[in-house]
């Protein structure tokens, strides 16, 4: 047994294989709630559904943390909470996605196998938190095929399941024990054949690391080395997406035709959902999924501005190559300091669906009364009575079962990307800006991106791998340090047939294996920005000195990195303003073929950013009427089902906003009310109006 799941391993890590997911047709807006009948305090069952239908939930996420009651002993199973959910919610008219229990073991499991608890660079984890197990061991990987085919056995021929969720917020978790690395030297032969490429590849002769026989193969918990750590963590990510792939299959076996198949996704997380997650390769994983699922989480109150809720859904929605996607966490209170405002929780919820989502969930519906998560509240606060979140909740269900035909389904096309890498986020985390600098990939990422965010202009994310890149007018590049020379003459030529790019800093530094390159930096894509530089500094007391940027001094200020760049055809931009770097260019723009290339060679102000990303807009063509209104007035569009454009207004501030609505004729859909051409519009603080063109 334990060498099937090893070959299973092996050969679906080494090869890709062909996805069979089928994008699901949906009818009808979800808003739901993740909901554990295993931890309810005393039996309230019927009334929570009678709270759910009076607040218009019509679809319950249930079993993805159960392991330990569905079976409490090893091979004796117990649905008595499954099936009460599932009796319940059917009689009610509530739908339910059911999710694998399998990112948190019983404790039978790590008794019987106290090896399934993942060794990590830190050690080997100790029981009680979830996610502590090896996804690769072997014994791991045989309960939980067990236990996913016996709950689908149970419950495919429900008529209330609409679909499955596969594991939750799934990572490698940092497994990286003796089985670990033994399966990343089957993939480092299998991908590089000889030590001999992989010692100069990866640059191992430095400080005696070459490794000169297989079984001297060493663990990488400990390497020094930029680009075998990146290697690890590519590999790792690829464990991922073939664990997920591998879940996948066994539920399709199961799944009805009219049921779907999807994944939690997770985010980068400062404090709350912020950038890409380095631990997966979300294009990749996704790609086995019928439909992509997210949870996202963000500040409320005063510190809400919808820009995480905007960036999760654009990611996930580009996942699946701009098809609709479920929002399948977010918070109705969470922590303390996010309780929301009036008004916020509607305002969020319409968010979700003006990035495209087809569902908006809470986490939960009740909050926990002990254990790891009681102070992270739900929709009913810790008494499950009523109260001004859930009476809110109340009016976004009618709305989403009035306005499911206007909003579901809603289709989005943009004409700007940003191109992210998971290889050029690893590898630049290996080396960053230096010592104690926390300054990172998703920092620069979240700045460029924030940036389109404020000024209403829409976009995707497409990443290496991507077939549409060339499809859109502006490519935004944020720190892509490792890359083929493939990709980079890519995008040269991208540029040299009339696009639009602006890259940051570090782009081009080195290869895919992170070896940097020998050539005048930035490599390769110096071709197309008309520029070179061999040094790099770190700015003391240093600004900006140009005349296009019209700003305070304070935000002309730089910090954290600058590149001393010489401009061979580009145009300069910005100098830096110091009496010893002032000779060198900062910010460059440079004509190559029918396109236009910026660089930014150094960490600015956002404002300075704001700029730069203003001005590539307009030149691409691309500055329209959205792009009239400003932060915190966000606008969104897309085309719904019925082939009519509808366009959200949303109000982040806790100021009244007035504007002139732009566009043709329509109907506010919230009110009913006929909208004009030109007419003037007022949102109230944290409001929103949406209009459906006629």
């Amino acid at each position: 047994m334990k060498k099937k799941y090893l070959l299973l391993f092996i050969v679906q890590l080494c090869f890709c294989a062909a996805s069979f997911a089928q994008y699901p047709k949906m009818d009808k807006l979800l808003y739901g709630v993740a909901y554990y009948d295993e931890y309810m305090p005393y039996e309230r069952l019927e009334k929570d559904v009678q709270m759910m239908k009076e607040a218009g939930i019509n679809v319950v996420r249930i079993a993805e943390s159960t392991w330990s009651t569905v079976e409490p002993q090893d091979g004796v199973f117990d649905f008595t909470h499954i099936d009460r959910m599932l009796a319940a919610m059917q009689k009610g008219g509530i739908k339910v996605i059911v999710g694998t229990p399998t990112y948190a073991i019983p404790t039978w499991m790590a008794r019987k196998h106290p090896e399934i608890l993942a060794i990590t660079p830190s050690g080997q984890n100790q029981y009680g938190p979830r996610q502590n197990m090896d996804i690769t061991n072997t014994d791991f990987r045989m309960y939980a095929e067990r236990v996913i085919r016996k709950i689908m056995e149970h419950v495919k021929d429900n008529p209330a399941v609409i679909g499955y969720q596969v594991d939750n917020e799934t990572k490698s978790y940092g497994t990286s024990g003796p089985n670990v690395q033994a399966l990343f030297v089957k993939y480092m032969q299998a991908k590089y054949k000889t030590l001999d490429n992989i010692n100069h590849i990866f640059g191992l002769d430095y400080w005696s690391n070459r490794i000169n026989a297989w079984e001297d193969f060493p663990s990488m918990n400990n390497t020094i080395n930029g680009s075998l750590s990146s290697e690890f963590a590519k590999f790792q990510r690829q464990v991922v997406t073939q664990y997920l792939g591998w879940q996948a299959a066994i539920v399709r076996e199961y799944k009805r035709p009219d049921q779907f198949i999807t994944q939690n996704f997770d985010l980068d997380w400062r404090g709350s959902s912020f950038g890409i997650q380095p631990d997966v390769d979300h294009f990749a994983a996704a790609k086995v999924m019928d439909i992509a699922g997210i949870d996202i989480y963000h500040p409320s109150q005063d510190k809400l501005t919808g820009a995480e809720i905007s960036f999760g859904g654009d990611l996930t929605r580009s996942m699946k190559g701009g098809k609709n996607y479920l929002t399948i966490e977010t918070e109705a209170q969470g922590f303390a300091q996010w309780t929301p405002y009036p008004g916020q929780l509607r305002l969020q919820a319409f968010s979700h669906l003006a990035s495209g989502a087809n569902m908006v969930g809470y986490w939960p519906w009740h909050s926990i009364h002990n254990s790891a998560e009681t102070y992270w509240k739900g929709l009913l606060s810790h008494d499950f009575e009523p109260n001004p979140v859930y009476n809110e909740a109340k009016t976004i269900g009618k709305d989403f079962d009035r306005l499911s035909p206007k909003l579901i389904n809603l289709k989005k096309k943009n004409d700007v990307a940003i191109l992210f890498s998971n290889e050029a986020l690893t590898g630049f985390k290996a080396f960053g800006f230096g010592w104690g600098v926390r300054t990172g990939y998703n920092e620069v990422l979240r700045q460029l991106y924030d940036g389109l965010y404020h000024m209403n202009v829409g976009c995707d994310f497409v990443d290496p791998t991507s077939l549409n890149i060339e499809n859109y007018k502006l490519l935004v590049v944020p720190v892509l340090y490792a890359a083929p020379d493939s990709l980079l003459q890519r995008l040269n030529r991208y540029v040299k047939n009339g696009g639009h790019i602006i890259y940051t800093f570090k782009s081009g530094f080195s290869d895919e294996n992170v070896k940097v390159r020998t050539t005048h930096q930035p490599g390769i894509i110096n071709e197309a920005l008309g520029i070179y530089y061999s040094q790099f500094t770190v700015p003391e007391n240093v600004g900006l000195k140009g005349d296009d940027f019209n700003l305070k001094p304070e935000d002309k200020k730089l910090n954290t990195w600058m590149e001393l760049i010489t401009p061979t055809t580009a145009k300069v931009l910005a100098y830096y303003d110091h009496p010893v770097w002032g000779k060198y260019a900062a910010i460059t723009e440079n004509t190559y073929g029918k396109g236009l290339a910026t660089y930014i060679g150094c960490v600015t102000t956002s404002a300075v950013t704001d700029k730069i990303l203003a001005d590539a807009v307009k030149k691409a063509g691309l500055w329209g009427t959205d792009q009239q209104l400003a932060f915190p007035l966000i606008t969104k569009y897309g085309v719904n089902q019925a082939g009519k454009t509808v366009h959200y207004y949303f109000n982040y501030s806790d100021k009244e906003v007035n504007f002139i609505y732009p566009y043709g004729n329509g109907k506010e859909l919230f009110s009913g009310a006929s909208v004009s051409s030109n007419s003037a519009m007022q949102l109230e603080p944290w409001g929103m109006k949406i209009v459906e063109v006629n």
